[in-house]
């Protein structure tokens, strides 16, 4: 009986706290003093599809370059909100518009409806761009894990693929980005998040092979820039070193950023050293002046 009572008031107090849990979405921290944010635009007609602008704090001088920063989780998990301390403050404080995207989740749309609606977020950047005082032709893309995947498909996804309008981006930053989908849906790098984003069916494969940025590997292709870390257990170093090597050999713009040691994720002190050389990288493409 005592149990039967404890049981049920344990009950209660859960049902009790999933109001509470659907009233507190996720926060950003307190903005610095200058920094405006237009939040929850809508870029397409999901309910997911929203997106965050940031714009920096002091005088502009001119048009400004602009970041598109797509969060990680799988393509099943994860929240824009969550990106603000390592993708969207240091663009902000070096003087770039941010917009921080949000998309359908597997739970919503399994594959390939996170690569669509990256896309479309992009376009959406491009056609408001005069409102933000943004230039066009400094506009890069973004993001860690499946972040960087959906960072990597904005720049390089052509029209042929037919997944959404091109984005003439100026640059990829690839943190740790799922470059080969296929080769987490089975085998010994196979991924609960993956075979959850794209689940069984006939064609499976060949969507695996259209989401992936190995499938696009070309030479007019926006200078990208990998940072993975040696000892990734999520997402394979080798994704990184094969998409790299690949861009290389065909004489397209790419560089590989090797963390010794690094697993999936970096810490904020990590994140702080390699800032640093990825602004450099930035300059040389011209984006940073």
């Amino acid at each position: 009986m005592f149990r039967r009572t404890v049981r049920r008031k344990i009950l209660l107090l859960f049902v009790c706290l999933l109001p509470v849990a659907a009233q507190n979405p996720p926060k950003y921290p307190p903005l610095p003093d200058g920094v405006k944010m237009d939040g929850g635009i809508a870029y397409d007609k999901y309910p997911e599809t929203r997106l965050d602008v940031f714009q920096p704090a002091g005088a502009a001088g001119g048009k400004r370059p602009a970041v598109i920063v797509i969060h990680g989780g799988g393509w099943t998990g994860g929240t824009k909100e969550s990106q603000y301390d390592n993708f969207v403050r240091p663009y902000l404080e070096k003087g770039f518009v941010v917009a921080n995207v949000e998309y359908r989740l597997a739970k919503a749309a399994t594959a390939p409806a996170a690569v669509e609606d990256s896309l479309k977020a992009a376009d959406w950047v491009f056609r408001n761009a005069s409102r933000y005082g943004i230039d066009k032709k400094r506009v890069i893309v973004t993001g860690g894990s499946a972040g960087g995947h959906l960072s990597l498909m904005v720049g390089m996804t052509p029209k042929s693929a037919k997944l959404g309008k091109p984005a003439r981006v100026a640059a990829v930053v690839n943190f740790y980005g799922i470059t080969d989908v296929g080769d987490q849906l089975s085998g010994p790098n196979m991924r609960k998040y993956a075979v959850t984003w794209v689940p069984e069916s006939p064609n499976r494969l060949e969507l695996a092979r259209r989401v992936s940025p190995m499938t696009y590997v070309r030479r007019d292709l926006p200078p990208i820039l990998t940072l993975h870390g040696d000892q990734d257990q999520t997402v394979p170093y080798q994704h990184g070193v094969m998409l790299t090597k690949a861009l290389v050999d065909i004489k397209a713009k790419a560089e590989l950023i090797s963390v010794p040691q690094g697993r999936h994720g970096f810490p904020k002190e990590k994140m702080a050293e390699l800032y640093p050389q990825i602004f450099a990288f930035l300059s040389r493409q011209g984006i940073m002046k």
